[in-house]
């Protein structure tokens, strides 16, 4: 069985979690910044077995896609022509960032690890991947 890969996709920077080979747990990969982010997954697949992305859904509250969606498109049909054998699921993402900040809170992270903003980003990504898990 392999991985499950999941992306909190920005324009800057996309958080990346990752899954256990038993597709069990969620944990936190990293942050990479977006420039670079097709260089940073042919070198991570070359080494680890991954059968699904999952991507991020950005929703506002009336259910419609925010602006972001129109870069997060791009990114996904990058990925599917990049590494076609990889099927590409989508999560709804909504309040991510929130929880991942509220989350840091309750670890008892000070003020100013909280204002990482990468960090975030993969506490998001790590979110998003739980999420599937939980609806699979």
């Amino acid at each position: 069985m392999g991985r499950i890969l999941a992306f909190d996709y920005g324009t800057k920077r996309t958080g990346i979690a990752i899954t256990d080979e038993l597709q069990i747990i969620a944990s936190g990969l990293t942050t990479v910044d977006t420039k670079k982010i097709f260089s940073f997954l042919t070198t991570y697949l070359q080494q680890e077995n991954v059968e699904l992305f999952i991507v991020g859904e950005p929703k506002q509250m009336n259910n419609k896609h925010s602006e972001s969606e129109q870069f997060i498109k791009i990114f996904i049909e990058k990925l599917k022509s990049t590494f076609p054998k990889i099927e590409v699921k989508r999560i709804d993402e909504r309040f991510t960032s929130k929880m991942a900040f509220q989350s840091m809170i309750e670890g008892g992270l000070k003020k100013k690890k909280r204002q990482n903003k990468a960090l975030i980003d993969e506490i998001s990504a790590t979110i998003i991947l739980q999420t599937y898990l939980e609806q699979k």
